[in-house]
């Protein structure tokens, strides 16, 4: 129960995160984080659509499929993830109608809002969460195929989205701005929640090589390999 709750606090904070990022630089700047937040971002200045319960609403097929796929606990978490998430984008977005728009430097509002999205998305994976979209989609590949890194999946995914927007808002400047927010957005994930990738290997010399071995495979989980070696004088 305690790590349920940590989980779901760490969902909120994420899902705040995001949210902000969406509606304090993206989204009054015609701006999208490509998924299905930027095919709302469309149909917002298109037809004045909800953006967070137009989101909710696009989820549900993956939810179904997410719950047959791979059982309720990840299922709980996304439903969990993208409901909080599409509360927040209606909660702030009504805030911010009332206020004045925070940027309209398209550079900085891709910039600030990559990042706070690339953060929240990160802080969600971490916890095995999702806040639907192409998020949950490529969270979904990637369980199928670990090989699939979730945040190059999401670039590409959203891209394709981005390009939509593009030819829908009838602004080129959209898709290049766009692209730099998907940009960080993707990095940020995969240096947060995946982590860099290096490796290390470290030798060590000693007589007492069963015994290291030993405390590295029960205190560390890493393997070792014993290298027979003769000392030269």
């Amino acid at each position: 129960m305690k790590e349920f709750i940590k989980s779901i606090l760490k969902i909120i904070l994420g899902c705040v995160l995001m949210s902000l990022g969406v509606v304090l630089f993206l989204l009054p700047n015609q701006l999208s984080s490509g998924g299905f937040s930027g095919i709302t971002t469309v149909l917002y200045y298109l037809f004045n659509f909800k953006v967070g319960t137009t989101t909710l609403i696009m989820n549900i097929p993956l939810f179904l499929f997410s719950f047959f796929k791979f059982g309720k606990q990840f299922f709980t978490k996304a439903i969990t993830g993208t409901i909080i998430f599409s509360l927040c984008l209606d909660f702030f977005e009504s805030i911010m109608s009332k206020i004045p728009v925070l940027t309209q430097d398209k550079l900085l509002a891709s910039i600030y809002g990559g990042l706070m999205l690339g953060f929240g998305n990160a802080i969600i994976l971490k916890v095995n969460a999702s806040t639907g979209g192409t998020e949950l989609i490529s969270n979904i590949i990637s369980r199928i195929n670990p090989n699939l890194k979730t945040g190059y999946l999401m670039s590409i995914f959203d891209v394709a989205i981005v390009a939509v927007n593009m030819i829908a808002l009838k602004q080129i400047e959209i898709g290049l701005y766009s692209a730099i927010a998907i940009y960080i957005i993707g990095k940020v994930i995969e240096t947060v929640a995946e982590g860099v990738n290096f490796t290390k290997m470290i030798f060590i010399v000693s007589d007492k090589y069963e015994e290291i071995a030993q405390e590295i495979s029960e205190n560390l989980a890493r393997g070792s390999t014993a290298i027979e070696a003769t000392r030269n004088v």
